[in-house]
């Protein structure tokens, strides 16, 4: 496992690579991250800012999303995986924010998790990239990371991953480090042809050492 210390050293090298490592779902308000993300799941950001963009005309904030059939939204969003499940769960969630929220994104994750769609990932994204609030959001590629690094076991389910993570980096750092993992994730170390023979870590990496033996 890698220490406190070699974990930030780590870190500090994927941020070199990937200094402008940033959220990629395209969005103007909360609201629409909030959207975007759920439509995220299984599917990539890129697949995903090809939709909002007429989805988001159509129904810009949580008022509009609530009038709007689940037929009318899977209209705009029949090009994704699970496109009739995303539909219903965007269309419950913006009717639960106008009944519950008048129309606004709560800002604690105990209220974020509970709409229609959204898990502790989801509501870690927006608080950390719409509000600006610490928080560590472990996608696949963040969980990739980690384990291939062995910063945290590869046992380990994805909520031990986030507490191991939160533990090993400063928590001023917990928002760019989920952006450079993702980045270091989609870009470098990919999940079936990572790059190691040019890789900055692989000194730190057992994985890597270990693929580049074979």
């Amino acid at each position: 496992m890698l220490s406190k210390v070699k974990t930030i050293e780590a870190l500090d090298r994927m941020q070199e690579l990937f200094p402008q490592a940033e959220c990629e779902l395209v969005h103007q308000t909360p609201f629409q991250l909030l959207i975007a993300t759920i439509l995220s799941a299984q599917a990539t950001d890129v697949s995903v800012n090809k939709v909002t963009p007429a989805l988001f005309q159509a129904y810009p904030n949580a008022e509009k999303m609530a009038e709007a059939t689940q037929e009318e939204l899977i209209h705009y969003i029949k090009t994704l995986g699970l496109y009739r499940n995303k539909a219903k769960s965007i269309s419950n969630c913006a009717k639960q924010l106008v009944e519950k929220y008048n129309g606004q994104v709560p800002q604690t994750r105990e209220e974020l998790v509970e709409l229609p769609g959204v898990g502790r990932k989801t509501a870690n994204v927006v608080l950390s990239v719409a509000f600006g609030e610490p928080a560590f959001a472990v996608d696949t590629h963040v969980e990739r990371i980690a384990k291939r690094l062995h910063i945290v076991r590869q046992k380990d389910s994805v909520l031990e991953v986030e507490k191991t993570l939160c533990r090993k980096i400063p928590r001023e750092r917990w928002s760019k480090a989920h952006h450079t993992m993702i980045f270091f994730g989609r870009y470098h170390c990919i999940a079936r042809a990572p790059k190691c023979d040019s890789c900055p870590l692989i000194d730190l990496c057992v994985f890597g050492q270990r693929k580049m033996e074979y």
